[in-house]
């Protein structure tokens, strides 16, 4: 499994990651952004925010967070049996 371990907000709505297993590279959110709790995003002071959390989830606060695992599989197109081969054995079970 890995691990976010950077997030660095960039112009458009866009943040760049990085996980420990060497993967880098950006994911636009710009389409949830005024949407829901992803409104507050629209302040862009609020968006620069933006850190790792304390369980490797992409985090504003309490309330505003995104899960890094979703996005790693996004950025890299990997399923997500890829990332968690456990699941394919609780599959085949």
């Amino acid at each position: 499994m890995v691990k976010l371990i950077h997030v660095t907000p960039q112009a458009g709505h866009k943040l760049r990651l990085e996980y420990d297993d060497g993967t880098i590279g950006t994911v636009d959110v710009s389409a949830w952004i005024g949407k829901g709790v992803f409104t507050a995003l629209s302040d862009a002071s609020v968006f620069e925010a933006v850190t790792v959390g304390e369980h490797g989830e992409v985090r504003w606060s309490d309330d505003l967070e995104l899960c890094a695992d979703a996005l790693y599989l996004q950025m890299t197109g990997k399923s997500a049996e890829e990332l968690f081969p456990n699941l394919r054995a609780h599959a085949d079970a």
